[in-house]
């Protein structure tokens, strides 16, 4: 319903499928009792299409439109299928039978058309986690999937990496709008909190030598005040990426039926 051609559509599944689950063991996370459900498994069912048109009812158009403004692409004539996208994606949460759902700060508005609705369909209102949107690589606006130098992408070679690192805007001394910065203080150093290890920057003896920082705070600390160089933390980066997404890889060697999701 956002635009994706109708025939990639199990291709895509069978990708997700595997790669959500490849990341989460790149973290170490015990996936024994996790599970893919399937929207169209429970989605064209007669109770789910009759609360849809019943939530159809409640809501405006110019509701649906403003709870997917950030998340679905309206273009200048937009479709009707992004309009229905944000009730199915509120819908979703009775039918899963969750308690949580998590997503993006871009998904903010979605989560209240879901608190707002469902109580209407008298189901209850779910808890709602939302994390911060990672800037782009290049400069300005978010990682975005339409422009491949401003995001990290889970099957970026090794190569690809260290390339768009280099050439990511990092401006020496600037912390704000530094895509660079907020990898690590996002991902890089949650991972090493939860495993209490530090981050080393490696830099040639003649250059001061090997950094290490425990705390994203003294990291950025360090870059601010110049006494961390743009190149040393997009190697420094680059290196943790790589390996981080070196199981996500591995995992995908011989299957390469899976790059029909993105021909």
């Amino acid at each position: 319903l956002d635009n994706t051609p109708w025939d990639v559509l199990e291709h895509r599944y069978k990708y997700y499928d595997e790669v959500i689950k490849l990341s989460f063991k790149s973290l170490g996370v015990n996936i024994k009792n996790f599970e893919i459900i399937k929207g169209s498994d429970f989605q064209l069912k007669k109770e789910y299409v009759l609360d849809l048109l019943k939530m159809s009812s409640y809501t405006s158009i110019n509701d649906a439109k403003r709870a997917g403004a950030e998340v679905v692409k309206f273009g200048n004539n937009p479709k009707l299928s992004g309009l229905i996208y944000p009730l199915m994606q509120a819908l979703d949460e009775e039918y899963l039978g969750v308690d949580i759902q998590y997503g993006g700060t871009d998904q903010r508005k979605i989560f209240m058309l879901a608190r707002e609705r469902l109580p209407k369909l008298k189901y209850k209102s779910r808890i709602h986690v939302m994390t911060p949107l990672i800037p782009s690589l290049t400069q300005g606006g978010k990682m975005s999937a339409s422009d491949l130098n401003s995001k990290i992408d889970l099957l970026d070679s090794e190569k690809e990496i260290k390339a768009k690192l280099n050439k990511a805007h990092c401006v020496e001394g600037k912390v704000k709008g530094n895509g660079v910065l907020a990898f690590a203080k996002a991902v890089l150093f949650t991972i090493k909190g939860d495993k209490g290890e530090k981050f080393t920057i490696e830099r040639p003896e003649k250059f001061g030598g090997n950094l290490e920082y425990k705390t994203y705070e003294a990291l950025e600390k360090d870059y601010a005040t110049k006494k961390l160089h743009p190149l040393d933390l997009k190697n420094g980066v680059a290196k943790e990426i790589n390996k981080l997404l070196e199981p996500v890889r591995k995992g995908f060697k011989g299957k390469s039926d899976l790059k029909k999701a993105y021909p």
